[in-house]
Formats: structure tokens, sequence, C-alpha cells
């Protein structure tokens, strides 16, 4: 392998920005370094659309899911044990909740429902404020999980949320703890604003884009632990120089936070503790990446080589991961594979033994539970994703797609044309537990569900996939919401990429 080569990075950084310069929309920041140094910046774009402010290096983004490994630092830090159970560190849980372990709630394989993918279920938008102590005590009492803790993957939330309880009980504030043990000593200028009332100094507004032009991000849920911190690219680059060079107060930790995770059956997951292995690079590399509504980020370790890459951007449609991808690649002079458009076949998909799950696949897309990712090839015959938040490795089967989706096997069967909906979906469906109520109504073999309450409802057409379920299909601004409903005799369970658990009733 040749020697990393930085002009090569610089140009494919300078590249990936040009279009944000040539529009002047909302933009972002690019930032390569080293272990002592940085050693290029590229930005375009504005950070500010009504005052047309540019996006600098040194404007304040929100790290969204970056937030992670600083916590997770945090935690190892202050040595709580990995393999202790929620419920012997935080009073109040639910036997489902309080049996997940440390280690399982920070690299997504504990099957706790994800909090927003949960409301969203009974008709709650994401941009709805709620408060901080009615989210905890949610998130403790939820009454199951997606699965048995350690047999696959899925990202949430809820882990994160709970162990800042355990984090603060007691103790100062996590901001204060943060900043004692870390942002202080380092002299980083990094904020914690818990929700996106509280002002941030020089932060970009997040923006998202359709046909009536561009709108400014909402989110409602208070942040938390999961992803609340803000910075600039250029501190968010010291930060990780520090944690590749190994500097005090942050030393050893890199090493522990990516210490390889698996699966209960011996499977390794390519997520750690807040952080992920990156594909394709020809060593092993790091990685984390970041969304909330108009906030796109992602960064890069390559630590054999002491470098790495930070994307900041404040438009949602940006693919920091694939930015971070090729320019550390360029860097690193490695080839990426190519897409895979045609690897697998394209249509409605539906889990072929009659489980809750659904796929679509069109043009090198591949949507599964409603979270999408582009497809890419591995060898002849094989089409895999480079998310480690969602990790595929799928094949053609004939007429079906079968592989690896998130550490369970698959297999997924063409949805015929033309299947109506059973007059029995029809009715009201309560949730007992939460107040909630969704309407299905049948006619003329389609349905439509009905979530929420006025002015919030929120309609869904429902698409039938056989074996008793339906897709819902539904815009939460920016964000798509495609839960599927499982319809079994008076019980109706709202399944979606990160929420399984989610019951009604027939009232």
């Amino acid at each position: 392998m040749s020697a990393p080569d930085p002009g090569a990075a610089g140009a494919a950084a300078d590249a990936a920005v040009a279009p944000w310069r040539a529009e002047n929309g909302p933009g972002g920041a690019i930032v390569l370094f080293d272990r002592r140094r940085i050693l290029f910046e590229a930005c375009g774009g504005l950070a500010d659309l009504a005052h047309g402010l540019a996006f600098t290096p040194d404007t304040a983004n929100r790290w969204a899911s970056m937030s992670k490994h600083v916590f997770a630092s945090l935690l190892l830090k202050r040595g709580i044990a990995l393999d202790a159970t929620l419920g012997s560190l935080l009073p109040g849980c639910s036997e489902a909740v309080g049996g997940a372990n440390v280690g399982r709630l920070l690299d997504m394989t504990s099957g706790l429902p994800d909090l927003a993918d949960y409301f969203a279920g009974l008709g709650i938008s994401a941009a709805t404020p709620m408060r901080r102590d009615a989210l905890a005590a949610m998130a403790r009492t939820l009454p199951a999980l997606n699965y048995p803790q350690g047999s696959e993957i899925s990202y949430t939330n809820t882990g994160y949320r709970l162990l800042q309880e355990v984090v603060e009980a007691g103790a100062p504030p996590l901001d204060q703890q943060w900043r004692e043990t870390f942002f202080d000593p380092l002299r980083l200028d990094v904020t914690f604003p818990h929700d996106f009332t509280v002002p941030v100094a020089h932060l970009a507004n997040g923006y998202w884009q359709d046909d009536a032009g561009w709108h400014a991000g909402q989110y409602g849920l208070h942040i938390s632990a999961s992803g609340g911190l803000a910075g600039s690219a250029r501190t968010l680059a010291r930060w990780l120089m520090a944690l590749l060079a190994a500097e005090a107060p942050v030393e050893g930790l890199l090493e522990q936070l990516a210490a390889r995770r698996t699966l209960v059956h011996g499977a390794p997951t390519f997520y750690a503790l807040g952080i992920a292995h990156a594909p394709w690079l020809g060593q092993e590399c790091f990685g984390q990446g970041g969304s909330l509504p108009g906030y796109k980020d992602h960064f890069l370790l390559a630590p054999r080589a002491g470098i790495g890459v930070v994307v900041l951007s404040n438009r949602e449609e940006t693919d920091s991961l694939g930015l971070a991808l090729s320019v550390m690649a360029a860097w690193l002079g490695v080839a990426l594979p190519p897409p895979a458009p045609d690897a697998l076949p394209e249509g409605l998909f539906a889990d072929a033994e009659g489980g809750p799950f659904w796929a679509e696949h069109k043009a090198g897309r591949f949507s599964f539970q409603g979270a999408e990712e582009p497809l890419f090839q591995e060898g002849p015959t094989i089409a895999v994703t480079r998310s480690p938040y969602m990790s595929m490795r799928l094949a053609r089967q004939g007429e079906r797609i079968v592989g690896d989706i998130n550490g369970a096997e698959r297999r997924l069967a063409p949805v015929p044309e033309g299947l109506a909906a059973d007059a029995s979906w029809a009715g009201v469906w309560r949730n007992a537990a939460h107040g909630a109520e969704l309407v299905v109504e049948v006619s003329q073999g389609g349905a439509q569900a009905t979530l929420g309450t006025a002015p919030a409802r929120l309609a869904m057409q429902l698409r039938p996939l056989g074996h008793g379920r339906a897709l819902g299909d539904a815009w939460d601004n920016p964000w798509r919401r495609r839960p599927c409903f499982v319809f079994r005799g008076d019980r109706l369970t709202l399944v979606s990429s990160r929420s399984r658990v989610l019951e009604y009733a027939r009232a």
C-alpha cells in the first residue's frame, strides 16, 4: 500500500464541498488532521440562510450521535462495569429494561426500542416537545425488548438516555462532568444543549428541502447523552486528535471504545462502544455518524496511519458517511467498492415466513423496515451496505433476497401485486398504557390507518403484505415513517426499524 496522500484527500474534500459553494444554500465543513495538527480545511455554503452567514470550520454544528463515543468515554473513565445490568444501577426499571447490561446498551445490541420510533407508532411527531423526566420514566418502563439481548443489532438512543440517568444520580450534571473530565483539560469549546430551543453561540441552523424550498429542522425530544453535544469541525478534530495521540486525559480510550464486540452466537459486530468499525479502507478504521433533522455528520479515524477526517453538514440530504469514506479512501490510496444497482431483484418484499419484516429495493437503494442504505458490490453475487448501524450482506435467490441484516438471517419474498386488505382489520384500536388510539378503515380492498389526535392526526395508507401484515406510509418531515402493521386477531403490533413492541388491542 502506498503512503497516505494528503493532497489527494484535500482534493477529494474540495470536490465534496464544491456543490455547496456553487449553490449558496446550506453546506458544511470537512477537516483533515493527524495526531498533531489540522492539515486541511474545506467548507462551503451557509450556516444561516436568513442572515447569509457562511459555514466555516469554526461554525458550531450539532454533533448528534457523534456524542455517543464521548459519553462512552466518560463511562469508561468512571469505571462503570460493562457487564453491570441497568436494573442494578437505576431503580424503577421494568424487568425487560432492567436486564439489559451496560455494554449491550452502548453497542446497540440491547434490544431496547428507540423512543422516537416508539412514539411514531403513537402518532407523535419527532418535532413534538417532550420533557426529559417524562421520557426517562417511559424509557425505564418499556414493556419488552425488540429481540433477546445480544442476538442482533438495532440502533437505539434509549440505552444512552438511561445511562445518563445513572451517571447523574447523586452527581453533577453531565455537561459539568464532561467539562471537568475532558473539555477543560483539552481546552475545547463544546456545549451540551439539551434541546433545539437552547441558544448555542455560532450554531448553524439545520435545513431540509422539499418542493417549496428550504425549511429549518425541528426536534422535540430532549436530546440526552445520545446526541446532545455541539461544537465546530475544528473542535471535533482537536478532540479526535487527542484520542489518536493518546493524550491525557483520554489516553487509552480509543482502543477501549473500538474493541470488537460480538453477538451471543459469537459473530462480531461492526458497532462497538459509541464508535463503529469502518469497512473497505485497507486498514482498521473507526468512526461514528450523527443525524438530527437538518444535520448530517461523520468522522473517521485511521489509527495506524494516525490521521482522521471530520464532516459536518447542515443539510439533511448530505451523505456524510459517503463523503468521509471517499476522502479517507483518497488519503489512504484505496478504491472503494462500486455501487450494486443490479445485484438484487427490485420491488417490495416481506419476510418469507410471515414475520413482521419488510424490505424494498430500487436502483441500488435498499430499505429494511424503513431504514434505507445504498448497496455496494462484494464479489460477483453479493451486495453489502457500508453502514455499521444497518449492516447488510445480501444475495439473490431466484425471486427472493436472502442474507444477513444486522446479525440476523433474513429470507425476503416478493409481495404479490393486488393483495386486498382484510375486512377484519377495520375498527378502533387502543393502547391503554399510553391512552393512544388508532382507527383502521377498510374499503374496496384498500385500507387506511389514522393515528394521534386532532389537529395532529396522521393518516397512513396501508399496503397489504400478506399473512396479516400491512405497510404504512406517511411523512414526519423530514423523515418518512413506514411501520409494519401486524394484525393477529384482536391484537395489533406496530413494527418499525427501531421499535417492535408497541401493541394495540381492539376496542
